[in-house]
């Protein structure tokens, strides 16, 4: 393949196909090999990426950028609301996701012969030509992909159809890579990370899991009832996400695992394989009902009424795993420990306690950390007393 306007594309498009590149592990890493073999067959190529749209709670698509003699992929992340954005409406990808068949653009111009402004900022890296082709998946959803080189002249049109020629095949690799990575996405921000590791990894009958021992934290939004019948969906909608993100982000930033959002709870676990599990989970809380106070601050301020939670954390053995019915299952945890997590937060109010810890997790979080007894209590369906603790003002696990 010594001239790429006279080879034939089969080569790559069976190696695309049938040879390496589909043991490559993901999307970006088959766009850097693919420009390699390029390059190395004689095609002037000086830069390359393709951008898809996806599926994700806070992305519009991710555009991947190779550049000749850079060993990383540039990786550029558009967030939703981008199509408004100055950016967005002077960028040529938009001109493929709103149906143009191809671009090619010389930038061998003046700049203010360029309708966009990326053009521009794209010749200013010293390239002569830049080509935009879309990239069609199977099902009919256009993506798009970008081709340029720095050769005075730009590229033949030989080699723009040795381009084209191979596209079909990246396009099909793409879209495997693509799909995978919409799993994982959905999989994480709807059952959490490490449940969906678990789901992936091949855990989807009901009954499979396992019993695991973890911090559990329970925390529940006070209120709610009387909160949802004075206000509108839109409102109460915006309320519970303000109030979850200030939970959230808390545990999630520790390694705990969000399992569930019920209504205005929540339930997550810190595995206990990590020795500082309990330190963190109490940091998370001590955090987060830091970040509900900074919350209300702002919501007084605008006229809103203040909101609060308890938060209960608890030590033991759970089963993590699939319950359901055959055909509607749910990754989760269950146990006794997880009731009682329950129940102890149930007691927050009474106490005037913002967090409630219990023996079992206190006792795993040493003697370094400031606690205040706050005695036993029957709680519904246990047996015995429960002794309940909270942290000392202004302690910090």
């Amino acid at each position: 393949m010594s001239n790429p306007a006279t080879a034939d594309p089969a080569d790559i498009i069976d190696w695309l196909l049938s040879g390496e590149a589909r043991r490559l592990p993901k999307g970006p890493a088959v766009l850097k090999a693919l420009c390699l073999r390029l390059t190395a067959a004689g095609l002037p190529l000086a830069r390359a990426s393709f951008h898809v749209r996806t599926l994700h709670p806070q992305l519009f698509g991710v555009g991947y950028f190779w550049y000749r003699g850079r060993d990383d992929i540039e990786v550029f992340q558009a967030k939703h609301g981008v199509r408004d954005q100055e950016i967005y409406k002077q960028s040529p990808i938009r001109l493929i996701f709103e149906g143009l068949s191809d671009v090619r653009q010389s930038l061998e111009l003046p700049d203010e012969a360029f309708e966009l402004s990326r053009y521009a900022e794209i010749k200013a890296q010293g390239m002569t030509e830049y080509m935009l082709l879309p990239l069609t998946f199977s099902d009919g959803k256009i993506h798009a992909t970008t081709w340029s080189t720095d050769r005075p002249g730009g590229f033949a049109d030989a080699e723009v159809a040795l381009i084209k020629a191979i596209l079909p095949a990246f396009s099909l690799l793409i879209e495997i890579h693509l799909n995978r990575r919409i799993a994982i996405n959905l999989l994480d921000t709807y059952v959490g990370h490490q449940a969906g590791e678990h789901i992936l990894s091949g855990q989807i009958t009901r009954g499979s899991g396992e019993s695991i021992p973890a911090a559990i934290w329970f925390s529940d939004l006070r209120g709610f009832t009387a909160m949802s019948e004075s206000r509108s969906r839109d409102e109460l909608l915006d309320l519970l996400n303000q109030f979850f993100d200030c939970l959230a982000a808390p545990v999630t930033e520790r390694g705990g695992e969000i399992l569930k959002f019920i209504g205005d709870a929540m339930l997550a676990i810190f595995p206990l394989a990590d020795e500082d599990a309990c330190a963190k989970a109490l940091e998370a809380a001590i955090e987060a009902q830091a970040s509900l106070e900074a919350l209300n601050a702002e919501r007084e301020r605008n006229g809103e009424t203040a909101i609060a939670c308890g938060i209960a954390l608890h030590a033991g053995e759970v089963m993590y795993g699939n319950i359901g019915s055959q055909s509607r299952l749910d990754f989760t945890v269950i146990g006794p420990a997880v009731n009682l997590a329950s129940r102890i937060e149930g007691l927050c109010p009474d106490l005037g306690a913002d967090i409630l810890l219990s023996q079992a997790f206190a006792d795993r979080l040493g003697g370094g950390v400031p606690l205040e007894s706050l005695g036993g209590h029957r709680l519904k369906g246990v047996e015995d007393e429960v002794l309940v603790f909270r942290p000392s003002t202004g302690a910090t696990a």
